[in-house]
């Protein structure tokens, strides 16, 4: 596999992916933040991470317009449900238990 094809491949994986999240919306970012320690945010943040790397101009809202398929905004009005206190108790946990590891 040449350096080329692998970079393809790992788009259109990352293309499935956030197809699959945008297919996905009823799954809230603090769930994937607690089950994987990423959300659609962090998404968003390595894009930029990777654009920098690159060169390339690319800001965080537009980054998470390309992650989310519109503005956040529009995302986060429509989709977000505000976390259950079970939800917050468990991302506390998830987070003490990544500072206690460290």
């Amino acid at each position: 596999m040449t350096p080329n094809q692998r970079t393809e491949i790992e788009a259109a994986a990352f293309r499935r992916l956030l197809q699959h999240l945008d297919e996905n919306k009823d799954v809230q970012n603090i769930d994937l933040m607690i089950l994987a320690d990423f959300c659609r945010n962090c998404l968003a943040k390595w894009m930029v991470e990777a654009a920098d790397n690159l060169e390339q101009p690319l800001d965080y809202e537009a980054a998470r317009e390309m992650v989310y398929g519109m503005p956040y905004s529009q995302w986060k009005e429509q989709f977000q449900a505000p976390a259950t206190p079970a939800q917050l108790t468990a991302f506390e946990a998830r987070q003490k238990a990544k500072r206690n590891n460290t």
